[in-house]
């Protein structure tokens, strides 16, 4: 008695082995499928461009908001408290109180004001903080990066600028600047500009051009002198333990501060700095995911192509017992392959890519003879990038999950398939 064909069980587990060696040979190219294999090609290097340019955007973006934070919130108070009734009088006392508030870490009294700055003939507005010496060398970004000796010699008319504004103004260490002060003395003929020329002691350079490019530190005695402000302060500004959380200090501040205080936050004060990066950072995210969702769509056609031209096998695996559920899951397997490889490859090229940002900007800088990077622009001597695993996670979350999607469709296809039908016209 002859032997009867051997059949496919009718039942198969779940992505067996056999649905995985068929996906993987459905994927290898043959000569007459080399046109559906340069479709899924071109598919994995889209998915992982795709997923490494996302990583790299929203990296790059993540590095100057904390780039511009640590900038400055190293020089600036997370939360600066002033008078309602003008500058601010027994500042000393005031500072004390805040000092020893749980969660401040220090405080300082501040006299702010904007001049001009001139010096071998050039020209250029400056913001003037005055500030005590003890109370300058706990700025730990700023005295990293300041010229030695300086906060030794800060006192009386001696002051420290930032080096881009000392080479902005051709002024070397040593040498004397004149400050110009819109607001001077008050005479018959009217108010007359307050000039005065200071000696140069020290010059910082933390890498945000906004500071060192348009920053001059003073005395606070003396800038009391030439603000006129007598015996009175701007503000003081306190630094907190914790920046993200110093909303939950402001009431236990407030009642140190006393009666008739304003207290403003650095988040109000940076408020369209931080909406401009938020902002930024979601619609480049929306942007650069259409490159993903292209990408995935040629696994679609991919897909589809290759059920079409695989209709005959289909059928005769049908006939022979395979499942509807099998051939769904070889087509998944093929679709989902190409996603994950893809998603993989951009993970790494992303990762490498953020690895060694600045020196891949300093080589295509040197290639092309432009300037990729203008720090007169972006208020930062170097491109930062720092890689969130928040946002690393939900990129290569969101890349599997279109992926899936994609593949979704056209494995049903295959699956529906009549396999009498496909026998008769295959």
């Amino acid at each position: 008695m002859a032997e009867s064909p051997q059949k496919a069980p009718s039942k198969t587990g779940i992505f067996t082995p056999f649905e995985w060696m068929l996906a993987a040979r459905y994927l290898r190219a043959k000569r007459q499928e080399s046109f559906i294999s340069v479709i899924s090609l071109f598919s994995l290097i889209g998915i992982a461009l795709g997923v490494a340019t996302l990583i790299i955007v929203m990296s790059v973006m993540n590095g100057f908001r904390i780039e511009l934070l640590r900038s400055i919130l190293g020089l600036s108070g997370h939360i600066t408290v002033q008078s309602q009734m003008g500058n601010l009088a027994d500042y000393d006392a005031i500072t004390a109180r805040i000092r020893h508030v749980p969660g401040v870490v220090r405080a300082a009294p501040v006299v702010d004001g904007q001049v001009m700055a001139s010096q071998n003939g050039a020209n250029t507005g400056v913001a003037v903080r005055g500030i005590r010496a003890a109370d300058l060398a706990n700025m730990t970004v700023l005295v990293e990066k300041l010229s030695p000796d300086a906060l030794k010699y800060f006192t009386g008319e001696n002051i420290i600028i930032g080096n881009g504004l000392a080479r902005r103004l051709g002024i070397r260490m040593g040498g004397d600047i004149t400050l110009i002060a819109p607001k001077g003395n008050v005479t018959p003929f009217g108010t007359t500009p307050r000039i005065k020329t200071y000696h140069v002691v020290g010059a910082f350079h933390i890498g945000n051009t906004l500071y060192d490019n348009n920053y001059v530190f003073m005395p606070l005695e003396e800038a009391q002198l030439y603000f006129d402000t007598g015996e009175t302060v701007s503000g003081i500004e306190a630094m907190v333990a914790d920046p993200e959380a110093d909303l939950k200090l402001l009431p236990a501040i407030n009642k140190a501060a006393g009666p008739m205080m304003r207290l403003v936050t650095w988040q109000e004060l940076n408020g369209n700095i931080l909406s401009a990066l938020q902002v930024e950072s979601n619609t480049m995210f929306l942007i650069l995911s259409l490159i993903i969702l292209v990408a995935t769509l040629n696994i679609v056609s991919g897909l589809i192509m290759l059920v079409k031209d695989k209709s005959s096998d289909i059928a005769i695996l049908r006939t022979m017992g395979a499942t509807r559920g099998a051939m769904m899951r070889v087509f998944f397997i093929a679709g989902a392959s190409i996603g994950v490889a893809g998603t993989l490859l951009g993970l790494a090229i992303g990762v490498l890519f953020i690895a060694n940002i600045e020196t891949i900007r300093q080589n295509l800088s040197k290639l092309t003879g432009t300037n990729l990077f203008d720090p007169t622009i972006y208020f930062l001597s170097k491109m930062p990038a720092q890689m969130d695993p928040g946002e690393v996670t939900a990129v290569v979350v969101m890349a599997l999950v279109l992926t899936f999607l994609a593949t979704l469709y056209p494995s049903w296809r295959a699956a529906r398939l009549d396999p009498v039908e496909a026998l008769r016209y295959g």
